[in-house]
């Protein structure tokens, strides 16, 4: 794990874990949206039992970081550092390589479909106010939800069709197609 929490980080952290008052707490650091545009690196409180399956260990001075699994390759050559300067002083983190996509023909179905829709389709999408999630897959089938502008949009069935569903397909080959399970009933915030 090829991550750098300096000096100055561990004793700023260790000194803001203690005022928590907690036994054994550290703190998690994570991605989200990890390998998109929209990453973001973040360090929250982590107690005992908030610990999640796949969290790597990474003892430091008096506690412990927890790195996600998940976003442990996208915190490669990352940099915790706390710098002081005549106004207090800041932490700041440092991840060259959390919007670096990691997707490829190996990568789960459903990273596959997201790394599309956040890249590809939503910026799109996002023109008219709109955007559009994976909730789940069902016999290689993506089930998708439409939220703000989208919503009730006259136009969703073309966009659906011609837009996403033809994009995802072509690009990822098992997938069999979408399917739309917004209700539509709602146009008050309907770009059409």
């Amino acid at each position: 794990m090829n991550i750098k929490i300096t000096e100055s980080a561990q004793d700023y952290l260790a000194e803001l874990l203690a005022k928590q008052e907690v036994e054994g707490i550290g703190i998690r650091i994570f991605i989200t949206q990890p390998g998109t545009p929209y990453a973001e690196t973040c360090i929250a409180y982590c107690k005992p039992e908030e610990q999640q399956e796949g969290d790597i260990e990474m003892p430091l001075k008096g506690f412990s970081a927890w790195i996600e699994g998940d976003s442990e390759p996208y915190l490669e050559e990352a940099e915790v550092d706390y710098a002081t300067d005549r106004f207090g002083g800041q932490l700041t983190i440092k991840a060259p390589n959390a919007k670096v996509p990691r997707i490829n023909e190996d990568s789960p179905l459903n990273e596959r479909i997201n790394y599309i829709l956040i890249t590809e389709i939503n910026p799109g999408l996002a023109a008219h106010g709109g955007r559009v999630e994976l909730i789940e897959i069902v016999d290689e089938v993506a089930v998708l939800q439409f939220g703000g502008g989208c919503q009730g949009c006259g136009m969703v069935d073309l966009t659906l069709k011609e837009g996403i569903e033809k994009t995802l397909l072509e690009r990822i080959p098992e997938l069999k197609g979408v399917r739309d399970v917004t209700d539509h009933s709602d146009t008050t915030q309907a770009y059409y």
